[in-house]
């Protein structure tokens, strides 16, 4: 069975975002780029799934332009086997990657597809659910934790009353939280051996994809100041701040 691993670049968890003074984007001119955490996690299990015998291949795609090799070739250092990009210079939406990755789906034909819950960059927790809707297979969005019996997937997933436990059947679509597991590290010699895994280029154009662009970004702007704190001395003055305030 082969297990099918969507990562994205995005800018590193760790960085300060800072926003272009005319407001047009974020200011990436010499920002550390990373793998999506979540899709990180992602790779993760899938690798442990293969390492169980579960598995007979695990595949990374990533949709973008050359400079996603370097996450691509993160992916095949931490152990996949093979690496796709499907090479565009547009900033593709949500349905648009989706549709690129069903015709990733159709050529390479996986037993299950896992993704991260959601971009950090963007946060739209869009792409997974749609695949699913695309491809016409069961979907477990949310998961922190994935069992494998034969053709059945027990997912636990994270729901707003607490955890919710489901089986699906495969091939399927499983978007993974971040209670899901610890990814491993990178270690040099696999960085390495990573240079000499194939990573296949495909044009977004010769996927046959409708790229969407009904959805225009007008304008970026950082968070608001947060007002500095104040201590009270006990809960009269607490009650009385909160009162002045407008919150009682």
């Amino acid at each position: 069975m082969k297990i099918l691993v969507g990562i994205k670049r995005v800018v590193d968890y760790n960085v300060r975002i800072r926003v272009l003074s005319d407001g047009s984007g974020v200011d990436t001119d010499g920002v550390k780029m990373s793998v999506n955490p979540f899709d990180e996690i992602a790779l993760e299990e899938a690798l442990r799934i293969k390492e169980a015998g579960k598995a007979d291949e695990v595949i990374v795609v990533s949709a973008g332009g050359d400079e996603c090799q370097q996450q691509l070739r993160t992916g095949l250092a931490m152990g996949a086997d093979r690496a796709i990009q499907i090479q565009t210079s547009t900033a593709l939406q949500p349905l648009s990657v989706a549709r690129a990755f069903l015709k990733i789906i159709e050529r390479e034909e996986p037993g299950l597809v896992i993704l991260g819950k959601q971009a950090i960059d963007d946060d739209n927790s869009q792409m997974g659910q749609m695949l699913a809707a695309l491809w016409d297979r069961p979907q477990a969005s949310f998961a922190s934790q994935l069992a494998l019996d034969g053709n059945t997937a027990t997912v636990t997933r994270e729901v707003d009353a607490g955890l919710e436990t489901i089986e699906v059947d495969l091939p399927a679509v499983v978007t993974v939280d971040l209670r899901m597991n610890e990814p491993r590290f990178v270690k040099l010699p696999d960085i390495m051996k990573a240079k000499r895994k194939p990573l296949d280029v495909l044009p977004l154009d010769e996927l046959g994809v409708t790229v969407e662009g009904n959805l225009n970004i007008g304008h970026h702007a950082p968070p608001p100041q947060r007002d500095k704190g104040i201590m009270v001395e006990d809960t009269a003055q607490l009650v009385q701040e909160l009162k002045s305030r407008g919150l009682l």
